[in-house]
């Protein structure tokens, strides 16, 4: 009887994790294997070709004399959201995890944004950042003389991570916030007793104790920022020139614009290991960064 009974709890087991991996196996396995066997095929849908070519794309990605300002495009808008975007959302939560009246109303307003359309939220910002838009106005108004912040080098990749921030920033605070109101009062009151400044209790108690949350955060927004496709392609296109076409963008161009699928194919497995091995760095590192109660 206890052979059966333990048979049927694998059998239910096994059935409750099904539908999951038929999941991971059809969308993620599956197309990961597929985008490495066209990285390997010239494939040209206009001519209806499909050509084994080996790495001749792996190849042509180390000669690319784009490739590397792609990267470096990439690199400086991720480090900038994931920096901008994580010290935001804690300084938020940490402002709104205080006993004041309105902070409801803050708390709704900053989270807002989350649940906005991406497409919606960035057409509008288009236009406030117009030469002529809602922004350069109100400067105007103001006796400045401001920039055209979407087509100037020094200030568009800065316009697009402000923007992409100001989406999702929100997400973050009510994870931070959630941690911040998981840590114990007692401790907060102990170190006051001693004599502790607010600094030294913040770092000596606040950020130990929200340690996990803050990895979970950081490995979500540095796959987020490495994935942001809508924003370059509504607000700049990728320009001017390549200042802010970062990888996902030059994939979309060359598969979809170009047509070379197969090399389009070779970006994505770029991508996929430099996602990968971010979050593998991350992972290691947290037992540095991450803080258990024993």
């Amino acid at each position: 009887m206890t052979k059966a009974i333990r048979r049927q709890d694998r059998l239910t087991a096994y059935a409750f994790i099904a539908p999951q991996l038929a999941g991971t196996v059809a969308f993620v396995l599956v197309p990961l294997v597929l985008v490495f066997w066209y990285s390997l095929h010239e494939w040209n849908v206009l001519a209806n070709t499909f050509t084994f070519t080996g790495a001749d794309n792996y190849r042509q990605l180390a000669d690319d004399p784009n490739v590397p300002k792609v990267l470096l495009a990439t690199l400086f808008f991720s480090a900038g959201l994931v920096v901008v975007n994580l010290s935001l959302a804690l300084l938020l939560a940490v402002l709104l995890n205080q006993k004041l009246r309105g902070t409801t109303v803050f708390r709704v307003l900053f989270f807002s944004p989350v649940v906005v359309s991406l497409v919606a939220w960035t057409i509008v910002w288009r236009f406030m950042l117009q030469d002529n838009g809602g922004i350069n106005s109100f400067l105007d108004a103001a006796g400045i003389d401001g920039p055209n912040w979407l087509r100037s080098g020094g200030t568009a990749m800065a316009a697009v991570i402000v923007v992409q921030v100001l989406k999702n920033v929100g997400l973050n605070m009510v994870l931070f916030l959630a941690a911040l109101q998981g840590v114990p009062q007692e401790l907060y009151e102990a170190a006051r007793t001693d004599g502790a400044s607010p600094w030294t209790v913040f770092r000596r108690i606040t950020l130990p104790l929200i340690s996990t949350t803050i990895l979970l955060t950081s490995i979500i927004t540095v796959v987020g920022s490495l994935q942001v496709f809508a924003q370059i392609a509504v607000l700049t296109e990728g320009g001017p020139g390549t200042s802010t076409t970062v990888l996902v963008y030059y994939l979309y161009q060359q598969a979809f614009q170009f047509h070379a699928f197969g090399y389009g194919a070779t970006l994505s497995v770029l991508l996929f290991l430099i996602v990968l091995a971010l979050t593998a760095v991350q992972w290691q590192l947290r037992k540095r960064w991450v803080f258990h109660e024993s």
